[in-house]
């Protein structure tokens, strides 16, 4: 093989390879039902983010209430379905995963889980609070022991059995029982 011919073939395989990467982190920032839910935030979404950051964080557009300078949700256009945002003063401040989702934490914990698998996974860090509209139900609180987390929460919230939504983010709104109502 000539010189030309040696400097198109890496040229050519140069291009491939940066193409496969390319790729594979795109693969990387949608948002799938494998993403993970931490406390301030799901997949390459973070508290904080602008709708639109967020938005090309994940790949896909963010679309549901019509924005205010308030409260607001969206969710993403490509799914999944049941993951919602939670955006004030024109940033995201809460992350909600409904019924039927397949997302966990870091630590696995899902909805579906017992309210003693949550109370072991995070030993000491669940505080317990009844529930505003589902009797016998509660809200267990993940408190965060690193300093740099302590303005976030991980809510669980239950039917007194099973965790049926989970919630994270940023305080005060992590904790608004009625979303944006």
């Amino acid at each position: 093989m000539n010189s030309k011919a040696k400097l198109l073939t890496l040229a050519t395989l140069t291009f491939a390879l940066s193409s496969l990467t390319v790729g594979t982190v795109i693969a990387q920032t949608k948002l799938t039902n494998q993403s993970k839910l931490f406390t301030n935030g799901i997949g390459q979404v973070r508290v904080g983010m602008t709708v639109s950051q967020a938005s090309k964080a994940v790949g896909t557009r963010l679309v549901g209430d019509p924005p205010n300078k308030y409260c607001y949700y969206v969710k993403p256009e490509r799914g999944p379905k049941n993951v919602g945002f939670m955006v004030t003063e024109g940033r995201i401040s809460r992350v909600d995963v409904w019924r039927d989702s397949k997302i966990t934490t870091l630590k696995g914990a899902k909805i579906g889980d017992t309210e003693a698998r949550i109370k072991s996974l995070y030993p000491g860090q669940i505080k317990v609070s009844p529930h505003h509209y589902v009797q016998g139900g509660h809200y267990l609180t993940f408190v965060p022991k690193d300093q740099s987390d302590q303005n976030y929460r991980v809510v669980f919230e239950t039917d007194g059995k099973r965790v049926t939504e989970i919630r994270s983010g940023k305080l005060p709104e992590v904790e608004f029982v009625e979303g944006c109502s």
